[in-house]
């Protein structure tokens, strides 16, 4: 035991997400878990303080899983990260890059490396996680294999990167989101800029959606993310997963959720947070991108 805090995170020592809790919480123990659903047990439980988790990612889209089980852990939503994502190709010591044949790893990575996958001309073989692959390579080490992970795992396997920074895009970014068991915790100071995060299920009424969303239009509040999800597998049962920006108790957006509300007959906030500086960096970066366009 360290006596640190700690903070539960969906993956093997060396993943994404040890990453991210080791830049973004320092002063926690990051304590890795085979799945999600696991991660949010010990977060409910108490025997994490916080929990990381990643919810989409700028190529590969979103994790699906966590969609479905974040309505559903009793947990809450108090902060977001956005984590440039760097995977490196990495091989046994003494190995060459030339004999290599087989790649370990996760689909979601895979699909983030396309390009250079495609040059190398290897076949894939699946893993559960990133750093897994790592592990995987470690434990039975083959030189016409190689294993696609963050340089942490390289470190933390005794492995050797030949291949740096092989994913298909410059831009290549992970959100995640930090999640508390406390059921109603403090809200960001006054004049930070929030993000409200928010499930919903409108009424089986003609045009509920397009209803239920007109007051965040005529309150000229601003919706930055709607995503539809199925739930318990029941095609005519369609629930959403919403973000905002502000408060619940700004004027307008709570105007907005009174008519959102009025036709859901089930609505949720999972979490009101500061927003991450990366959505001002990339807002502006649209912004500059638009007027290039119309000049």
């Amino acid at each position: 035991m360290t006596g640190r805090p700690r903070i539960a995170f969906q993956g093997d020592p060396g993943a994404n997400s040890d990453e991210a809790c080791r830049a973004y919480f320092p002063g926690y123990e990051p304590v890795p878990h085979a799945a999600f659903d696991e991660a949010f047990d010990a977060v409910k439980s108490g025997d994490c303080a916080l929990g990381m988790i990643p919810v989409e990612n700028s190529i590969a889209g979103r994790v699906a899983d966590v969609h479905h089980l974040l309505p559903s852990s009793g947990l809450k939503i108090i902060g977001e990260h956005f984590k440039p994502i760097h995977f490196q190709l990495m091989v046994n010591p003494g190995a060459r890059l030339e004999d290599v044949r087989t790649v370990i790893t996760m689909p979601f990575a895979a699909s983030q490396c396309r390009r250079t996958l495609r040059a190398l001309g290897v076949t894939i073989e699946p893993c559960g996680d990133t750093a897994a692959s790592a592990r995987t390579l470690a434990a039975r080490p083959d030189p016409a294999k190689a294993a696609i992970a963050p340089a942490l795992a390289a470190e933390l396997y005794g492995l050797e990167i030949v291949m740096r920074e092989i994913e298909d895009e410059a831009h290549n970014t992970t959100r995640f989101v930090v999640m508390t068991a406390d059921r109603d915790p403090p809200l960001p100071p006054d004049g930070a800029d929030c993000v409200t995060s928010f499930v919903f299920r409108v009424r089986n009424l003609p045009a509920a959606l397009y209803k239920a969303l007109g007051g965040f239009a005529t309150n000229g509040v601003n919706m930055t993310k709607l995503e539809s999800y199925m739930e318990n597998g029941a095609f005519t049962a369609t629930f959403f997963f919403s973000e905002v920006d502000g408060r619940p108790d700004d004027p307008a957006l709570a105007r907005a959720f009174e008519e959102l509300s009025f036709f859901s007959d089930h609505f949720e906030i999972l979490g009101v947070f500061a927003a991450d500086a990366f959505r001002k960096q990339a807002y502006a970066a649209g912004s500059s991108s638009a007027q290039a366009l119309i000049s």
